[in-house]
């Protein structure tokens, strides 16, 4: 003789074990592979607008002042150590998020 009460305990007990599945079901490798390509994306977009930005500004201070390519020359490899420093800041960045979730994980079970 099953009961409303039985019925109930039934449904949440079904409830929690389709959190559980969902919760532990393994992730699809496409979304990581995109999401470590965006990463890489984004080191390589910020060490060449670096690049880009003091050729830029060489270029055209040499260009106001009519010298030869000495400030952009200059610039350039400034604009490079800029790209580089952002870069490993980014990477830095990346390893602290997985760092605290590898914890996360290692703290739960």
């Amino acid at each position: 003789m099953s009961g409303p009460d039985d019925q109930d305990q039934l449904s949440a007990l079904d409830a929690r074990i389709k959190a559980v599945k969902a919760a532990q079901a393994p992730k699809d490798h496409m979304d990581e592979h995109y999401s470590q390509a965006q990463l890489a994306w984004r080191m390589v977009i910020e060490l060449v607008a670096g690049l880009g930005l003091g050729f830029g500004i060489g270029y055209g201070l040499d260009w106001a002042f009519g010298t030869l390519p000495v400030f952009m020359v200059l610039f350039t490899f400034m604009g490079l150590a800029a790209g580089v420093k952002t870069m490993l800041r980014s990477a830095q960045e990346i390893q602290r998020t997985q760092e605290a979730a590898q914890a996360a994980r290692d703290e739960k079970g």
